[in-house]
């Protein structure tokens, strides 16, 4: 999750004409990609890993360390995921860790990792887009570990449109790295400019060092809040207020895994001491139940909300805003491992995770995962997980320090997910005519129609009869909310495709792999 920076945005200083840390200072010559038009096939890697976020950057140079081969595939263009958003390198900003909670810790293992691939260790891909994995040809196992022998075929689209070709890498191990994205409760008005999620808040202003706006609500629930709060007041936004669906006293359940991080407890309190500096008011136990505005949000209706986040009646007041950053926690991204059959089960925050084993394995064998994949937990808990699924590949073991930290960090995750799940009710915010599904932009009475009146009783029948969930984003925004809508669990996404894939790169493929 991200969080807020050490330093106000406007002091990131800026960079020199030619920055040593770039990406082409990484980044693996093309013909290391693998089969396909830039070259012949590169060698089979011990372990290819998804992802270069906390989790698999982590995993990546540890397992390299422990002298395995590593390929390291990536959709950004710049190592760190979307925790450790760089700015563009046009911006020039010479001081991104002012931007960023727990910058050494990527900074060391961005390090690590430059010089592996300066060593030959690692092949480092970025804008390598992975969208399948398939069982390769059987391969001889590395000796001394624990890879199984049967190789696996990441395929990958690699560059920008219009110049993107297809990649594809070999390995004997996979890890999962790939990552989460947000997960919206829709209401009247938050297709209106100027609303954006709380994460993309905090990308643009790490990625841009721009603000959403001048006068910015952060809404929603879940611990970002603070951080996104945090980050746009220090930059120079005004934020009136903070408004968390849930109540904090949700915690007091929770008391033992507070006590065992109180690091966490210490963070939490520079947030609300940055809070308090900026004079940004939080209101707990509150919803932004409706957004109003014409060309662009103008204000937002709030409401205090009763235990299952019924909006009460008489309690609904406008805050006037130029920008409204909201968020209801995140989502595993599973695209991948799903397509693989790897098992999954529900999380505490009423979302879907993967079935991990304490070496961060899942059902699949040759399949490992780690971080936000197994539950929302954060960057610190998922570069420790990257680690412990590097010493499994590798077959060497972890440490007791290492597995005691994550099963820590991995309890005030689950609290946390505890405290600030989404309550049935929020749906009573939801008029007949707001837009659930934007891309089709499908509004919430035609769900109801379809579940009330034509039968519905699942979201994949709701799909097909009123196309929510059809359009360019597959459901990943409305998805969480058409299910609550058809009164059915999160069920995980299953597709043959992870992301847009040109038809050519299709047709290219062996027999074998269509």
């Amino acid at each position: 999750m991200p969080t807020s920076p050490s330093e106000p945005a406007g002091r990131v200083g800026r960079a020199h004409p030619t920055d040593p840390s770039g990406p082409a200072a990484l980044s693996t010559p093309a013909a290391a990609a693998g089969p396909g038009p830039a070259g012949g096939p590169a060698p089979t890697a011990d372990l290819a890993v998804v992802g270069a976020g906390p989790a698999g950057l982590a995993a990546a140079v540890t397992a390299a360390g422990l002298g395995l081969r590593v390929t390291l595939l990536d959709a950004g263009d710049r190592p760190g995921g979307q925790f450790y958003r760089h700015p563009a390198p046009g911006l020039g900003a010479a001081r991104p860790e002012a931007l960023h909670h727990g910058w050494p810790e990527f900074a060391t293992r961005e390090a690590a990792l430059r010089a592996h691939v300066s060593a030959g260790r690692i092949a480092y891909l970025p804008l390598h887009h992975v969208w399948a994995v398939v069982p390769g040809e059987a391969a001889e196992a590395r000796r001394g570990s624990a890879a199984p022998a049967a190789a696996w075929i990441l395929h990958a689209v690699a560059g920008h449109a219009p110049e993107e070709r297809a990649a594809a890498v070999t390995a004997r191990a996979v890890l999962i790295a790939t990552g989460a994205y947000e997960r919206q409760l829709p209401f009247p008005g938050w297709t209106l400019p100027g609303v954006v999620g709380a994460g993309g808040a905090q990308a643009m202003l790490k990625g841009g060092l721009v603000l959403p706006g001048e006068r910015v609500v952060v809404a929603g629930s879940g611990p970002l809040l603070l951080a996104v709060a945090g980050s746009l007041a220090a930059a120079g936004a005004t934020v009136p207020a903070v408004v968390e669906a849930a109540a904090y006293t949700a915690y007091a359940g929770q008391v033992p895994a507070l006590l065992r991080n109180p690091g966490k407890l210490v963070e939490a309190a520079g947030y609300g001491g940055a809070l308090a500096r900026h004079q940004v008011r939080l209101l707990t136990r509150h919803a932004v139940t409706e957004a109003h505005g014409t060309d662009r949000v103008e204000a937002v209706t709030v409401a205090r909300l009763d235990r299952d986040w019924r909006p009460l009646p008489g309690t609904a007041r406008r805050i006037p805003c130029d920008a409204l950053a909201v968020g209801h926690g995140l989502v595993p991204q599973l695209e991948l491992a799903t397509g693989l059959g790897c098992e999954t089960r529900p999380s505490a925050d009423g979302t879907v995770a993967l079935v991990l084993d304490a070496e961060q394995r899942t059902s699949v064998p040759g399949v490992w995962s780690a971080g936000e994949t197994g539950g929302i937990g954060g960057a610190q808990l998922a570069m420790i997980e990257g680690e412990l699924a590097a010493h499994s590949v590798a077959g060497a073991p972890p440490g007791a320090r290492l597995t005691r930290r994550r099963a820590r960090l991995r309890a005030f995750a689950d609290a946390m997910a505890t405290a600030h799940r989404p309550g049935e009710g929020w749906t009573g915010w939801l008029r007949d005519d707001a837009v659930v599904c934007r891309c089709e932009e499908v509004p919430a009475g035609r769900i109801r129609e379809a579940t009330d009146d034509l039968g519905a009783r699942d979201a994949r029948t709701v799909k097909l009869l009123t196309r929510a969930g059809m359009g360019w984003c597959q459901g990943r925004m409305c998805g969480p909310a058409v299910a609550a809508l058809a009164g059915e669990e999160p069920a995980p996404d299953r597709r043959p495709l992870s992301c847009p894939v040109p038809l050519r790169h299709l047709a290219e493929l062996p027999p074998a792999t269509h």
